[in-house]
């Protein structure tokens, strides 16, 4: 049996990973910061579906969290085959409303814990040679839209550097950008969704099934959905300064409230 390890772990597409690969009889190890959360989660999938869970109560914005994480994917008596760099948050706001200390706290969780993890992931199954790393980015990578889009353009673009890279050793990488995904992520950054059409949303266990199977064929980006594969080719047509202008009208109707 292989082990899957993913950040974020207890809620959202974190959550619809850890189902999905629990029911493939993948064991796990389940990192968050709630103990308690991560404690539930673990003995619900061990009961239901037979498989190891394993729990590290992390976070990931400080330098102690990340490298516990860092410890365990480089275990090599115990090790991971499959690493899912899903955690990360929003902050409510245009650029100068948002605090910096918040905004390099969503750097720090977006930017820095996913290098180190997936350095961390990535050098030991080079040696084993298999292995895959997902990381969870967004639609929002490829619009001007402040740090939370410039973090996510980074995993994007850093994905596919590594993934180019390690090419012929065995290990995949894939960034995957979701859309509106119904999961607590605007909940806990306190921004309204009932503007945003029913349309735009996405189910989080129907997308992770997707970006399993398009890491499966060897995509490093995975855009799981047709409308958001359609809207993304449109915003490659989009002039960029005509795009910013666009996002940041699409940010104020859909955006945080």
């Amino acid at each position: 049996m292989t082990t899957a390890l993913i950040t974020g772990s207890t809620a959202g597409i974190g959550a619809a990973f850890a189902r999905r690969l629990a029911a493939q009889g993948h064991n796990l190890v389940l990192v968050a910061r709630d103990t308690k959360r991560l404690a539930e989660q673990a003995t619900e999938l061990h009961d239901r579906h037979g498989i190891e869970a394993e729990v590290l109560a992390a976070d990931l914005g400080t330098d102690e969290g990340i490298a516990a994480v860092e410890a365990r994917l480089g275990d090599r008596t115990h090790p991971v085959d499959l690493l899912v760099n899903n955690a990360g948050f929003g902050n409510k706001g245009r650029y100068l409303e948002v605090s910096l200390a918040d905004e390099l706290a969503m750097l720090k969780v977006h930017v820095e814990a996913v290098l180190r993890l997936t350095s961390a992931a990535t050098e030991s199954m080079r040696s084993r040679g298999r292995g895959g790393v997902v990381n969870v980015a967004s639609v929002a990578a490829f619009v001007p839209r402040g740090t939370y889009g410039a973090s996510k353009a980074w995993v994007v673009q850093f994905t596919q550097g590594a993934a180019r890279d390690l090419a012929g050793s065995g290990v995949r990488l894939m960034a995957l950008c979701p859309g509106f995904v119904r999961t607590e992520f605007h909940e806990r950054a306190g921004m309204g969704t009932d503007n945003i059409p029913g349309w735009l949303w996405l189910d989080a266990d129907k997308l992770v099934a997707a970006a399993l199977a398009d890491l499966a064929r060897g995509k490093t980006v995975s855009i799981p959905d047709p409308r958001y594969k359609a809207l993304m080719g449109v915003v490659k047509l989009t002039p960029r300064g005509l795009l910013g202008g666009m996002s940041s009208r699409t940010g104020r109707k859909y955006g945080p409230q």
